[in-house]
């Protein structure tokens, strides 16, 4: 039989939880080296996490050196628990970040970026399948978000790990990413 999300949130924490800083540090490098490689890079507005150090997250630091270095426009969330929506600022030099609910790194404040304006966005994640779908920490915060966006976004998951088989307990409103970057390899998904 094969796991539940629930199941599945369980798995990956502890799985993260066995990765050093180290290691952590190391994989998330190769994880930005190989999203070079994808054809994601002709857009204006990226919008990227930023990653949550005590849940051992993706350093997702890297990945914003290369959208520096791109001179792409970064967009970054700020949450709000109560409705479970995202807002999306844009990040900019005299940005301030904080480590606000949750050890979230968000800014306190910005340029508001219209979900319609987003090229890309890089979705985190705890577990994935062959054919994209996702498990999160189950707020629903990226489904609600991506509803928002062009049809046409490119949707990047970041994971240290290999997809799932299946998950077998996906919502109608559930919305898969169209790629996965890892350190080995980068899954790509038709949806």
């Amino acid at each position: 039989m094969m796991p539940t999300k629930p199941e599945l949130r369980k798995k990956y924490r502890e799985l993260r939880s066995q990765l050093s800083l180290e290691e952590i540090e190391k994989k998330s490098l190769a994880i930005a080296n190989r999203a070079l490689s994808e054809d994601i890079w002709k857009g204006t507005y990226y919008h990227l996490f930023l990653s949550i150090a005590q849940k051992r997250e993706i350093d997702t630091g890297f990945m914003l050196s290369v959208l520096h270095g791109k001179d792409k426009q970064v967009v970054v969330p700020k949450s709000d628990f109560r409705n479970y929506t995202l807002e999306h600022l844009l990040l900019e030099e005299e940005t301030v970040l904080r480590i606000k609910s949750y050890g979230i790194p968000e800014p306190d404040s910005g340029e508001p970026v219209d979900p319609e304006l987003i090229d890309v966005v890089f979705i985190p994640l705890l577990a994935y399948d062959k054919r994209g779908y996702r498990v999160g920490y189950g707020k629903g915060f990226y489904d609600r978000f991506l509803k928002d966006c062009r049809k046409d976004v490119i949707k990047v998951g970041l994971s240290f790990f290999g997809p799932e088989e299946e998950i077998p307990d996906i919502n109608p409103h559930d919305i898969p990413v169209d790629l996965v970057v890892t350190p080995d390899r980068c899954y790509r998904f038709s949806t």
